[in-house]
């Protein structure tokens, strides 16, 4: 796996084998419409995205690296330039948490489902 195809996958809602078709029906994650409704196959190669019943929950797993790297990068942040009171630092990191969970819902299962898909030309 490239980490580039990786890359390009997750940001742009492709889907992880023919980067054509979309995974999720609205590019948008914050879309009021449909949020957060996934297709059950990509229309280009047909390729089923739910392998099995439960198949995202190992996608938790993406969702707590990404997570982790947004705490890590505002401890780091804190420690180094912004030097705020506790209590603002909690209310800053759980703003962001809340207010960005449908980009990490999104990421995280595009991420979980690039592992066990591998983007292939000859579609």
């Amino acid at each position: 796996m490239k980490i580039i195809e990786l890359i390009y996958s997750v940001t742009t809602n492709k889907c992880p084998r023919c980067h054509k078709g979309k995974v999720f029906k609205n590019n948008n994650p914050y879309a009021i419409k449909q949020p957060l409704k996934m297709n059950d196959s990509c229309s280009v190669c047909n390729l089923k995205y739910e392998k099995e019943p439960g198949f995202f929950y190992g996608a938790m797993y993406a969702s707590y690296a990404i997570t982790s790297g947004l705490f890590i990068m505002w401890f780091v942040a804190d420690l180094i330039w912004l030097h705020l009171a506790p209590l603002k630092l909690f209310v800053y990191v759980s703003l962001t948490l809340i207010l960005g969970f449908p980009l990490i819902f999104t990421w995280a299962r595009l991420l979980w489902l690039n592992l066990f898909n591998k983007y292939d030309k000859k579609y």
